[in-house]
């Protein structure tokens, strides 16, 4: 794997794992009961943004390990999913 397909996989796992992390035991401020002027209801009243950033990229370092490592040591392979091809010849071709 080269450093930037590496790098690409780490930038995908930690977006993902953040839309996975963000929802988890937010408040709202109509939950908290303290809405500020200007701002709907439904903002975070505490996002705790430098925590879950923590949090975020601790998660993904493993699970970019743990793909790394599937992807290096060839455990699962594009051929491994690559079912249609290994049917045989297609029907509808004619051949």
């Amino acid at each position: 794997m080269a450093i930037t397909s590496a790098l690409v996989l780490y930038a995908v796992v930690w977006f993902m794992t953040l839309f996975v992390v963000l929802p988890i035991r937010l408040k709202s401020q109509d939950e908290a009961g303290d809405v500020t002027p200007g701002t709907p209801k439904s903002a975070p009243a505490n996002p705790q943004l430098k925590k879950r950033a923590l949090i975020v990229t601790l998660v993904a370092a493993v699970i970019w390990g743990i793909l790394f490592t599937i992807i290096v040591t060839e455990t699962i392979t594009v051929r491994d999913f690559d079912w249609l091809n290994r049917m045989g010849p297609d029907p509808l071709s004619g051949s």
